[in-house]
């Protein structure tokens, strides 16, 4: 998203530097990787071997563990260049894409409407700015989780820290993650994203359950 995020940063929220956030960052990277484009044989393969082979999942299992041992078990099962025709043929497109991954068009109906003229302010008062690589608009959701990895796992905690992310949160990403998932959800022969959709959607559900706590 922004040449200011950085790989592999401390995790700061206030002052104390908290193990799970780790974790979180990471997922948020994780999904922010694999919205943006396929996931290479690489990374398909460190999914892979994330869990041990024979280690199935069960029925007491946390639901953000459960969907995980399936996007574990697509990431097996599918080669990098399955992964890579679905992406292109839903998401990529010279028009309107089977599935629009971009935050406008769900809060507003239309690309580059207001959400992402907000999206653009609060950017300017974290000192973000998009890479100039990134062809993709700041509403989108790769680009979105990108922030959000920036908030926790920044260096400079007047930047990141729980109340920017809480309020980057429930401002630009809450109103519509779900229904960008039920899009997902919605196109039967788009197989190996939809345990990705459940993913996101699970993980996210999390998030906003936690900063409701604060």
């Amino acid at each position: 998203m922004s040449e200011q995020i950085k790989e592999g940063a401390t995790t700061e929220v206030g002052d104390v530097g908290l193990p799970e956030d780790l974790a979180r960052a990471d997922l948020y990277g994780l999904i922010a990787r694999l919205f943006h484009k396929a996931p290479d044989q690489e990374l398909l393969n460190q999914i892979a071997t994330s869990i041990p082979d024979g280690q199935e999942a069960k029925a007491e299992d946390a639901p953000l563990a459960k969907v995980w041992h399936s996007v574990v078990e697509v990431a097996k099962s599918n080669s990098a260049k399955a992964w890579h025709d679905e992406f292109d043929l839903n998401f990529i497109s010279v028009g309107r894409p089977n599935v629009v991954l971009n935050g406008s068009f769900y809060m507003a109906g239309h690309l580059n409407e207001k959400p992402l003229v907000d999206i653009r302010r609060a950017l300017e008062t974290f000192g973000l700015e998009s890479a100039e690589e990134v062809t993709e608009t700041e509403d989108h959701l790769s680009a979105l989780c990108e922030v959000m990895r920036y908030l926790i796992a920044g260096d400079d905690v007047e930047i990141s820290n729980l109340t920017n992310q809480r309020v980057f949160f429930n401002a630009h990403i809450r109103p519509w993650y779900d229904e960008l998932c039920d899009a997902i959800e919605g196109i039967p022969e788009m197989h190996l994203y939809h345990p990705v959709a459940a993913l996101t959607r699970e993980f996210l559900a999390i998030e906003g359950q936690s900063f409701d706590m604060i």
